[in-house]
């Protein structure tokens, strides 16, 4: 892995002091007696939140974890009055705003999109479609309009695909739901988070056919990034192959970093990944 790119990071966070009250909006739905603390704990061996909880300064400990790891910007989730917002008002040259929405709050849902373009200068929407009650799977005519809008305004939807961490039912995130989506809409950016899995080939052949298509690495430890995923940035994708660390959700960057520096990617793709593809998909690229 070439040193000095200056990494763009499309999924970071900060840690909290209490990680029940940080993941109670999803481990109310998902009835687990297990996910005491965190819905994704049993998916990795450590997680670094715990490691991080008694930080007095939550955005300060990511700068410095950015910092220590050659990341240059960090993309973070936006809500108001949260550490997301702390850090892009303080620090608005490392950190980038996005908006979570919920389609299922309909009008409101398109407000809060142009609400945070204006407030806070959102350069993408995050969905979860498995983590909505209801949920509303990536093809429901509820998330339409949500699509329309980041047409409208020109911004790129980051949507997790495949079986969610949770212990969440799945069917709303199956990845052939993401077909239909871009043949209705040709000029959508979109980015699949957390893997596609267990259909990585099936995302492949979505790229092969969609140019709006793209693909993030949140959610899996570098070692185990699909085998088909990293074929095809290595071939015809190199410019749909968009690195996303999961710190300090699930991973910590000591790891991320380590793990990264064998994968086979060859030279030209690398500032592609670990930057040029998120700042162009971001807006960012001059």
């Amino acid at each position: 892995m070439p040193g000095g790119i200056g990494i763009v990071d499309t999924l970071i966070g900060f840690a909290h002091p209490d990680l029940r009250a940080a993941y109670a909006w999803v481990t109310s739905r998902t009835r687990d007696p297990v996910a005491l603390d965190s819905p994704v704990e049993f998916l990795f061996r450590d997680v670094p939140d715990k490691r991080m909880g008694g930080v007095s300064d939550p955005v300060g400990a990511t700068l410095a974890e950015m910092d220590r790891w050659g990341i240059e910007r960090g993309m973070v989730t936006v809500a108001g009055g949260d550490d997301g917002e702390r850090a892009v008002r303080r620090h608005p040259d490392r950190f980038i705003a996005s908006v979570s929405v919920d389609p299922t709050l309909g009008a409101a849902a398109i407000t809060s999109i142009a609400r945070a373009r204006e407030r806070w200068g959102a350069r993408a929407v995050t969905l979860f479609p498995a983590g909505t009650s209801p949920t509303v799977a990536i093809n429901d005519p509820l998330m339409y309009p949500v699509y329309a809008a980041c047409v409208e305004h020109g911004l790129p939807v980051f949507c997790t695909a495949g079986v969610p961490g949770p212990r969440l039912p799945f069917p709303a995130q199956r990845v052939e739901l993401i077909d239909e989506v871009m043949f209705d809409f040709p000029d959508l950016v979109f980015v699949i988070r957390h893997g596609a899995d267990p259909w990585p080939e099936l995302a492949v052949k979505l790229m092969l056919k969609w140019p709006g298509l793209h693909f993030s690495t949140s959610g899996f430890a570098p070692r185990y990034y699909p085998a088909a995923v990293v074929d095809y940035a290595n071939t015809r994708g190199a410019d749909r192959f968009v690195y996303a660390g999961y710190f300090p959700f699930g991973l910590s960057l000591e790891r991320i970093m380590t793990e990264l520096a064998p994968l086979p990617l060859r030279d030209e793709v690398w500032p592609r990944f670990l930057r040029a593809n998120a700042l162009r998909i971001l807006g960012l690229d001059g």
